[in-house]
């Protein structure tokens, strides 16, 4: 089958210019893309709501930013649409800083380490160290694989689909989509067996423009043994290290405030709306466990992660839009598979706890 010219296209400025951490995932199905009138910067979307929700930022080199911004929104602008950046960084929130058109909301914070510190964090790290020992007891062993083999090894997706199926939501896409097994290309792919079985694999993908990578996902089977998704970190940060990388990240920590960002708060109301969902939203999504996680692994900082909006002050169809984007254009849909699956699980709790 011959690539989307476009897809090759978008890889290939990703692979030069790309600085955000998620700037990879443009190249995931389902993105739209829009190229500047000189070819030399990309933009991966998800038109939903009469919003274009942007995967974190434009891709181009620093100098260009202002103008392909400029660009964009306003092909956006012709088209009667408005723009998110779900997912900006430093880069772009600090390009659009001043502007009275742009208004931002932290969404949270993504944890950053230097691969060359990472076996001095072991080191001095007990209980990380006794994780990674129950693991290896357990006989799980993690091996990086050729994204032809990965691709083409039925238990990965046997174990990815076991995985998602403990989730509370249903698959999400966007920015977090779990099917990238068949686009492995320029990604990297480590595994975990445990007696002739795949227990669990974690993908990375490249942020070209910090010499670093980003840690997609890590899926792992319900029965591996614990410690199973610290190896696979260990093994991964040790391989990029030895590569002499200069940079990784696990990613957003959704609504985590673990990172500095000054005089800067969100709208009261938004304030309100991100605690309701942090404290009545664990059962869909654990928001605390997972911050906990990667805080548990040391980060040498966190850096925000913001959403701007090309509109003065936030407004809930923004909101709707990217509940859209990651939805597939279904967010009551996703809701409300989301409360039968809950519903569900709670008959069958009682069941046992009935006929024990």
């Amino acid at each position: 089958m011959t690539e989307n010219p476009a897809v090759i296209r978008a890889r290939e400025l990703v692979l030069t210019y790309g600085w955000n951490s998620t700037s990879f995932q443009i190249v995931n199905p389902g993105i739209s893309r829009w190229f500047s009138s000189v070819g030399d910067a990309v933009v991966g979307y998800v038109p939903a709501a009469g919003v274009r929700v942007v995967a974190g930022a434009p891709v181009c080199s620093q100098e260009r930013l202002s103008a392909v911004i400029e660009e964009f929104e306003g092909d956006a602008t012709v088209s009667k649409e408005r723009v998110c950046y779900f997912c900006a960084e430093s880069r772009l929130e600090s390009t659009v800083d001043d502007s009275p058109h742009h208004s931002r909301f932290l969404l949270g914070a993504q944890p950053v380490w230097r691969p060359d510190v990472w076996p001095d964090i072991i080191r001095s790290h007990r209980s990380l160290r006794a994780q990674l020992n129950r693991a290896r007891n357990k006989g799980v062993t993690v091996t990086e694989w050729p994204g032809e083999k990965a691709s083409q090894d039925d238990r990965l997706s046997e174990c990815l689909h076991a995985w998602l199926a403990t989730k509370g939501l249903p698959p999400l896409h966007f920015l977090v989509e779990p099917e990238t097994l068949k686009r492995l290309e320029h990604r990297r792919i480590f595994v975990a067996e445990c007696r002739e079985s795949v227990v669990g694999f974690v993908t990375l993908s490249p942020i070209a423009k910090r010499s670093g990578w980003l840690f997609e996902q890590f899926p792992h089977s319900p029965k591996a043994p614990n410690g199973t998704v610290e190896l696979m970190i260990d093994a991964a940060m040790r391989a990029i290290a030895n590569e002499n990388y200069q940079y990784a990240t696990l990613g957003l920590a959704p609504l985590s405030s673990r990172a500095a960002v000054g005089p800067f708060h969100n709208p009261l109301w938004l304030d309100v709306v991100l605690a309701w969902l942090r404290k009545h939203g664990q059962r869909f999504y654990n928001f605390d466990g997972l911050d906990a996680f990667k805080a548990k692994l040391r980060p040498d900082r966190w850096e925000p992660v913001f959403a701007v909006s090309n509109e003065s002050r936030v407004s809930f169809r923004t909101l709707y839009a990217i509940a859209s984007a990651f939805s597939g254009n279904a967010p009551v849909r996703l809701v409300s598979q989301a409360l039968f699956k809950a519903a569900a699980t709670e008959i069958n709790w009682l069941r046992k706890r009935v006929w024990v």
